[in-house]
């Protein structure tokens, strides 16, 4: 029986009941025998399966019956060594060489009498062009699902950045290229540069790094990732999954000029803008200054005639306002209003001056008639008004009581009299 914590194994150690029963509880005082130690490490390593890795042979030592190679990690500074005997490097068809890129299904081996550990080579096969061809369409098709390339998510490029990261290779014609061109179209265009390694297992580590860098400048308006033309091995770096997902997360505009027309690696799809070359990605980020130039003379020109188009227009337009009569001779207009109005007040007064003689005519007529009718006119055609003492009419002889105090009024005043009975 074995403990996880590389205990002891029952059946192979000595039938000691005082050894501890795992590593974590031996002690100065009671250790494990070298030999057990031994023998729960290669029981152990013996239960490890077998798994296949990939890496850069670096080192290559052939002998007579085993081959040693040191191989790389193609990402990290990893190494390892292998041990491959010669019956597998047999079944190769092509001899290995330096530089390659490899498969290799390991297993792990310890040799107890001399506690070495070593990597047995079971199998090792090439990594041809045709394999990292599949392998990045297989990752181009698993990130396009994940939608790491949408035309949604691309941020737009300033029409002028005010100052243009550049992640290139240390001293590189690409980075002359970018440089010279930009500053030919903008001379007063500013770089903020960083000289990476942009082939090798360092190298996504180092774009990725100053990636970063430049992303959290406030002051970088874009960023251009340039690289030379090279071969598909040299360009796998700018394929990496970790970059493209950095590339994505971005907040800054990142456009990739990688390699020539030809060359696709990973990086154009994210990359907010795919430059063909590193010259190509001067002329897309920054304007030319004599083509702005000239633009700016045809817009001021097209102004200008629009101007002069819309003035003359207006101008016609006044003047054509101007030659009308109420404004050649307000004066006329004036007048006309004038007459009208004086017209207008004979017109009032001529009516309201026969209205006035037609009802004075017929107040005249009332005023007949009420007069015609009047009391006064019945006294003055000889009747007299017989009133009571308490001012009463007399209408009947037999409302006059006897000996009744009379007064009778006449057309021109009144007098005093006294009834007598019949």
């Amino acid at each position: 029986m074995y403990d996880e914590e590389i205990g002891v194994d029952a059946a192979a150690a000595p039938q000691r009941t005082t050894l501890p029963a795992t590593a974590a509880e031996t002690s100065p005082d009671n250790p494990w025998p070298l030999a057990l130690l031994s023998r729960n490490l290669k029981s152990y390593l013996d239960r490890a399966p077998a798994a296949w890795v990939e890496g850069q042979v670096i080192e290559l030592n052939r002998r007579a019956n085993a081959s040693y190679i040191t191989l790389r990690d193609v990402d990290a500074e990893v190494s390892l060594s292998l041990t491959v005997w010669s019956t597998v490097m047999n079944r190769l068809e092509l001899p290995l060489e330096r530089g390659a890129r490899v498969v290799a299904c390991i297993k792990p081996d310890f040799w107890m009498k001399t506690g070495r550990l070593s990597m047995q080579t079971r199998d090792i096969r090439p990594v041809g062009l045709g394999d990292l061809l599949a392998r990045i369409e297989r990752l181009r098709q698993a990130l396009a699902a994940e939608g790491l390339f949408d035309d949604s998510r691309k941020l737009p490029l300033p029409l002028l950045p005010g100052r243009i990261g550049l992640i290139t290779g240390r001293n590189s014609d690409a980075m002359k290229d970018v440089m010279r061109n930009a500053a030919l179209r903008w001379p007063a265009v500013a770089f903020e540069v960083r000289e990476v390694a942009v082939q090798g297992v360092s190298a996504v580590a180092e774009v990725s790094r100053a990636l970063a860098e430049l992303d959290a400048m406030a002051e970088v308006d874009v960023i251009v990732i340039a690289r030379g033309g090279g071969s598909l091995e040299d360009l796998l770096p700018f394929s990496n999954e970790d970059l493209i997902r950095a590339v994505s997360a971005a907040s800054t505009p990142v456009v990739s000029a990688i390699g020539h027309e030809a060359d696709r690696p990973l990086l154009d799809y994210v990359a907010d803008l795919r430059a063909s070359t590193p010259t190509d990605a001067a002329k897309r980020v920054v304007p030319d200054v004599g083509e702005e130039l000239q633009r700016i003379g045809h817009a001021r020109a097209q102004m200008r005639r629009i101007l002069d188009v819309m003035v003359g227009r207006e101008r016609e337009r006044l003047q054509h306002i101007r030659s009308r009569p109420v404004l050649a001779s307000p004066h006329v207009t004036i007048q006309a209003r004038a007459d009208d109005i004086e017209r207008l007040r004979g017109r009032a007064t001529t009516a309201m001056t026969a209205e006035i003689r037609r009802d004075a005519d017929r107040i005249n007529h009332l005023r007949a008639q009420v007069r015609a009718l009047s009391p006064q006119k019945t006294l003055d055609r000889g009747y007299a008004v017989v009133q009571l003492a308490d001012g009463s009419v007399v209408r009947q002889a037999d409302a006059v009581p006897g000996e009744a105090e009379l007064r009778i009024r006449v057309a021109e005043g009144e007098f005093g009299a006294v009834a007598r009975g019949n």
